[in-house]
């Protein structure tokens, strides 16, 4: 299975796209966890992801790559609104999402996402590619999500002249945290740990979450039952297999990581989080999931902003895998934009 790229659209064609790799993945052995097209682990360790999207280079003024943690390989793509003369806007930090175990911020759909995100909502766009599992294991994307986040405070304190190109453009009085499945998660969590520290001049408004990657041992409705999109981006199968190779070796999917609710609506009450946007989509197996996740958090009296996207699956805004995508793609960022302007 492989995705066939135009210049406009990311869709799915089932032909398998393997055979590069099948003679070289015979010299390793047995394939212990496989999630085919994206990433194939095999028992001595060895581990695959063959190339299903391409990555692009930054060819326009409006968008660069900048290293955070040289030490750890943490970088980061940064866009700005291609419109000159717009200062003092909002900044995302934001994380792609793959099950924590694939992708990239140079993937070619991100960088076309994202850079219209940029352009539409005005925003400046830190998009953070940090480590994957199973090499690393969370913690370690929450880890480099707070280490992105400190590393915008110390630009912002500095007044980098090496940064300055976008560092000119922000007001770092609103801060938004933000990422879809995956990165969602990690946005959220990362918002949490953020909730003590000190941030200044960084100013932490919001957290948008896009159909937010959440799992449990208990299935819930819209897991075993809801209807797929054809070539949904995210299955059942998929999501167990995306947590055996993400989470602590040994831990099951109510780990608080992978389920914020397994331990009770009342481990949420002393969290201080800010407002929060919680965009779900109709036709995503985590639809209930999202649900249950913005309904305990209101519960206990926090700001959660719920937005459903109707007849779209997971992760529409980057696949473009249905008629639908680029009409609620469009939602979608106008949403965002009254989110961030609020």
């Amino acid at each position: 299975m492989r995705f066939k790229r135009s210049m406009a659209t990311i869709s799915y064609d089932a032909r398998p796209n393997l055979q590069a790799t099948t003679n070289h993945s015979h010299q390793h052995g047995v394939v212990v966890e496989e999630i085919e097209g994206l990433i194939r682990v095999h028992k001595n360790g060895y581990i695959e992801r063959p190339s299903l999207i391409p990555s692009v280079p930054c060819t326009t003024a409006t968008a660069r790559d900048v290293v955070i943690d040289k030490f750890s390989n943490l970088w980061a793509r940064v866009y700005v609104p291609s419109h000159p003369g717009a200062n003092n806007l909002p900044v995302l930090v934001y994380f792609h999402g793959g099950g924590f175990c694939v992708g990239s911020a140079a993937w070619s759909c991100y960088h076309e996402f994202l850079t219209n995100l940029a352009c539409k909502a005005s925003c400046v766009i830190i998009s953070v590619n940090y480590r994957l599992a199973p090499e690393s294991r969370l913690p370690a994307a929450y880890d480099d999500g707070v280490n992105a986040v400190m590393w915008v405070k110390q630009q912002a304190l500095s007044g980098s002249t090496e940064q300055k190109w976008w560092l000119s453009r922000c007001n770092f009085s609103s801060l938004f945290i933000t990422g879809d499945s995956a990165g969602a998660n990690i946005a959220y969590n990362v918002t949490t740990r953020l909730s003590n520290e000190h941030l200044q001049p960084l100013r932490l408004k919001g957290t948008v979450l896009i159909q937010p990657f959440f799992g449990g041992e208990a299935r819930t409705w819209s897991e075993k039952y809801a209807t797929q999109p054809p070539h949904s981006a995210l299955t059942l199968s998929n999501s167990d297999v995306y947590w055996r190779l993400s989470l602590p070796l040994g831990a099951n999917r109510d780990h608080p990581w992978c389920n914020p609710l397994a331990n009770g609506v009342a481990k949420l009450r002393d969290l201080r989080i800010p407002r929060i946007m919680v965009c779900i989509s109709e036709l995503d197996i985590l639809k209930d999931r999202n649900l249950e996740l913005c309904n305990a958090l209101t519960s206990l009296g926090k700001q959660v902003e719920t937005v459903m996207y109707k007849g779209v699956g997971h992760a529409f805004q980057v696949l473009h895998n249905s008629q639908l995508s680029r009409p609620r793609t469009q939602e979608l960022v106008s949403h965002i934009k009254a989110f961030i302007n609020q």
